[in-house]
């Protein structure tokens, strides 16, 4: 117990940071700056035009990627949004060369302390906890400091009775952090399984991209998995697996359609009916949660 306490002690400093400022990542837009076009239709784009329909292409759809603080604008209550355990910092467990640097960057950039902002909300009313990854924090990807975030979110929905609701994107595992990563997995697993034991709904929103370690563990353990149209999601790559196997992948391998059409999630929900379905998401299960 002494040597684990020890180890948390290397990975998480004790200072609280100020509260958090998270910045609209728009350089996660910039060809829509430069270009001035959707990148799957190539439609003349205007950025206010744009943001008024959620990011998603008036034309064809395309769900551009978008940052924390837009999720909680588009799906959340005015005002509602209270985060916790921003007080979690991580340091550099293994002593992985130019780890800080790029951390001090990526917080530059975003506002953000990791690839993870937790949250209390309301939607229409509703409440429910938020835990949002962004892919400019390092590529979303999962350290030591995102696990724990996750799961103080998860144990959180526990304690006080609430949904979770997740949103996910990510190149995997962080290879900064070594095995104090990849332990992430089975720790976040370990606290969706209390949340099925207490009975409290996890809903996943799988969103662009989606892939490694952060697929093989908590984002298809949710009671209800939803992906955005046109989601990449897997894990290894598809350039990766060709490679490979050296065989050609079939249209669309890995595209949220596919993988709705393999049984693999259980809606493609757009942007614009996400809050509608998340709020009959809660509504029904807890309302079971209620009768029992």
């Amino acid at each position: 117990m002494a040597l684990f306490s020890n180890l948390l002690g290397r990975m998480f400093s004790g200072k609280k940071p100020a509260p958090t400022q998270v910045v609209p990542l728009k350089d996660e837009r910039t060809f829509v700056a430069q270009k001035h076009s959707c990148p799957a239709c190539h439609t003349h784009l205007d950025e206010g035009e744009l943001e008024r329909n959620l990011f998603v292409c008036p034309q064809c759809s395309h769900h551009f990627r978008i940052t924390p603080v837009e999720r909680i604008k588009f799906l959340s209550d005015p005002g509602t949004f209270q985060e916790f355990s921003s007080e979690v910092q991580t340091t550099n467990p293994i002593g992985f060369p130019g780890y800080e640097a790029k951390l001090n960057e990526a917080k530059a950039a975003t506002g953000l302390a990791d690839a993870i902002l937790n949250g209390f909300v309301q939607i229409d009313g509703r409440k429910a906890i938020f835990s949002i990854m962004t892919f400019k924090f390092m590529g979303g990807s999962m350290g030591s400091v995102a696990g724990e975030k996750l799961t103080r979110a998860l144990l959180t929905g526990i304690e006080k009775r609430l949904p979770v609701i997740l949103f996910t994107t990510s190149g995997g595992m962080r290879m900064q952090e070594g095995i104090f990563s990849l332990m992430q997995m089975a720790k976040t697993s370990a606290a969706i399984a209390q949340m099925e034991l207490s009975q409290i709904p996890l809903f996943v929103v799988l969103t662009d991209p989606t892939y490694g370690g952060v697929t093989a563990s908590f984002a298809m353990l949710g009671d209800v998995i939803i992906a955005e149209p046109g989601a990449s999601i897997g894990f290894a790559g598809p350039r990766v697996i060709e490679s490979t196997i050296r065989q050609k992948l079939p249209e669309g391998f890995q595209k949220s359609e596919f993988l709705l059409q393999k049984g693999f999630i259980d809606a493609i929900v757009s942007r614009a009916e996400l809050k509608k379905t998340l709020g009959f998401l809660i509504d029904t299960h807890m309302a079971r949660l209620k009768v029992r």
